[in-house]
């Protein structure tokens, strides 16, 4: 079963990166001769127009074939012959599709979870609050005289607060809450509390609830997510170049696998989050100037639209052809290390 979802979720992020060149391929005129769904051995195709469509045997990445893409085409359609503005569109749209569909994931995770809401699903036994009276259920109205219209509130006003000096005696700041319980308004005064991180806590957590309104709320939360996802992304990249990270922070595709089984022991939910992931990393990885990755294409689009025909299509092609020799040698290395990591 973890085979195939691993399956699932390669064939799907792959369909979706290859499916943005080939609709913006087509809808600029560019000609496509195949469009390709896994590597290797082809197990059945067909033909659509002047395209075939195929399914190979190994389902770790795909491609997009047009015409003229490595190499010189007189074909007027061919990739080399457009203008530099709608190449770079089409080598573009397969990331932008990889990052659209990290939002849209993202967002179904979180309109599944919820909205966090103003009343409280728990209070901590060992938190002053509760031996203070603040129990679950409770609906907060306002902390310390600043008003509480959902949960969107709570993080900024407790933020303050727990900057503020503690009183004289070197205790953490006073808190006085208002809650409504049963239909009436209750005053609760209390104190933070310091956790075992040195963290001022209240020790409350939120119920969630799911609205109508949140649905489009929860697209915005995405984006929000897709992006801050996509800062790591980069962070650790540039670890990776720095030295200060390892090749031992790199998984392959033997290393996902592993992963997607252990994620599905928690639920569908957590399968759509690391495919939201997964798929966000493949959108940043294309973009990397790197031969044969669709960010080194747009490098050598940008070189030649400055110097003219100083690289020809022949050399382009046998740099690309290198790039992927060493992907793959790279990939090799990183499936032994994934090999040695999770089975030996």
């Amino acid at each position: 079963m973890t085979i195939l979802y691993a399956i699932i979720i390669f064939l799907l992020l792959i369909f979706v990166h290859e499916t943005g060149h080939l609709v913006t391929a087509k809808l600029t005129g560019i000609r496509v001769n195949e469009f390709a769904l896994g590597m290797g051995p082809k197990l059945f195709s067909f033909g659509k127009g002047e395209t075939k469509y195929s399914l190979r045997a190994i389902p770790v990445g795909g491609y997009c074939a047009m015409e003229g893409e490595d190499e010189e085409s007189e074909d007027p359609r061919a990739f080399r012959n457009k203008p530099a503005r709608t190449r770079a569109i089409v080598l573009f749209a397969g990331s932008i599709m990889n990052i659209l569909l990290a939002v849209v994931l993202l967002s179904i995770v979180i309109f599944s979870v919820g909205e966090p809401t103003r009343t409280l699903a728990a209070v901590g036994e060992e938190a002053p609050a509760y031996a203070d009276g603040l129990r679950a259920g409770d609906e907060l109205v306002s902390i310390n005289g600043a008003a509480v219209s959902g949960w969107d509130d709570v993080s900024p006003i407790v933020t303050g607060l727990a900057n503020a000096d503690a009183d004289s005696s070197g205790a953490p700041p006073a808190l006085t809450l208002t809650v409504l319980r049963d239909g009436a308004e209750k005053t609760i005064k209390t104190r933070f509390y310091t956790d075992d991180t040195g963290a001022l806590k209240i020790g409350i957590s939120p119920e969630y609830a799911r609205s109508p309104g949140f649905f489009f709320k929860s697209f915005g939360y995405g984006a929000r997510a897709t992006v801050y996802m996509g800062r790591m992304m980069y962070d650790v990249l540039g670890d990776l170049v720095t030295g200060k990270a390892g090749m031992d922070q790199l998984t392959g595709p033997v290393g996902i696998v592993v992963t997607v089984g252990d994620t599905v022991r928690y639920g569908f939910v957590y399968v759509l989050q690391l495919t939201a992931l997964i798929s966000l990393n493949l959108g940043i990885v294309n973009l990397l100037p790197f031969p044969a990755l669709d960010g080194g294409r747009l490098i050598f689009l940008l070189i030649r639209k400055v110097t003219g025909r100083a690289i020809t299509d022949q050399i382009e092609g046998r740099v690309h052809l290198i790039g992927i020799l060493v992907l793959f040698a790279f990939m090799a290395l990183i499936t032994v290390q994934d090999i040695g990591r999770f089975f030996i």
